[in-house]
């Protein structure tokens, strides 16, 4: 018996290929770059491209599929994740690498039915490195299969976030002061490579132990989560609940011992919910 769920995966792994291709292709030529809710909220023409070029290729072969894409909810769309079937695309996660030819740019693409995560696909098109994983068949870096570092010391870690400037000045402040309550545990270092998909994809082969954020959306982290944990690391919720694809924030670490010091550091912030 055909297994649907791989079928759909086997689509989207080829059509996030193409997408990749198409911004590698965009990187060659001049980039013109809008501004969204913010001067450093950034959309270009590629991120809407990218984002049809997914949608209307899993429609004509899914149709009764439904989907949450970033570009299509700045659009006016809803976000809202139902039990059926529905793809959660971040064209270019990463915008504003891409817009500076920076070389940490993905396409996310995660799959969600009854609410949760399926598989996973995560294409750093500009490394060329094609991340995938299917709920209980483990994750791959380009078909070979990768594992967290399993670090349990926060000690010993490398830490990924991002920061970026905010208009409320109580999160600027408390943003920051996060950072430097982590820096001086002391963990090796912080990292901010600048695209979600790629961090989380970066703590599922170890290359980084562990990820935290506050204020991103549920393209950022579907297709990511699932990559974290298939190679056997934990994914949560900033509180220490489970992960909620809606909430807008996540730790990912090697370990549960890394999410928890993290956890026990860092002060929450309200950055409200996708489904809101």
């Amino acid at each position: 018996m055909s297994d649907p769920w791989q079928e759909c995966m086997d689509h989207g792994v080829e059509v996030t290929k193409q997408a990749g291709k198409m911004i590698r292709e965009a990187l060659q030529k001049d980039i013109a770059v809008k501004q969204k809710s913010s001067p450093v909220d950034l959309v270009t023409e590629t991120d809407q491209r990218v984002e049809q070029l997914i949608i209307s290729s899993i429609k004509e072969k899914y149709p009764t599929h439904s989907f949450i894409g970033e570009e299509s909810v700045a659009a006016g769309a809803p976000s809202v994740l139902t039990d059926n079937p529905t793809w959660i695309i971040d064209p270019i996660d990463g915008t504003t690498n891409f817009v500076h030819r920076f070389p940490f740019v993905s396409v996310s693409v995660g799959f969600a039915v009854n609410k949760e995560i399926e598989f996973g696909i995560v294409y750093s098109c500009i490394e060329d490195k094609l991340y995938t994983a299917r709920k209980g068949n483990g994750a791959f870096c380009n078909g070979v299969s990768i594992k967290v570092s399993g670090q349990q010391d926060i000690h010993q870690s490398l830490v990924l976030t991002e920061m970026g400037f905010k208009k409320d000045p109580e999160q600027f402040n408390t943003m920051l002061s996060n950072i430097r309550k982590i820096l001086t545990l002391p963990v090796h270092g912080i990292r901010s490579p600048g695209s979600a998909a790629v961090n989380m994809c970066l703590v599922a082969c170890g290359a980084a132990d562990a990820y935290y954020h506050m204020g991103i959306h549920c393209w950022d982290m579907a297709g990511g989560a699932a990559i974290v944990r298939e190679a056997g690391g934990v994914v949560v919720d900033i509180s220490g609940g489970p992960f909620d694809l809606m909430s807008r924030r996540l730790i990912a670490a090697s370990s549960g011992a890394i999410a928890q010091r993290i956890m026990k550091e860092i002060t929450e912030f309200n950055v409200g919910r996708d489904d809101q």
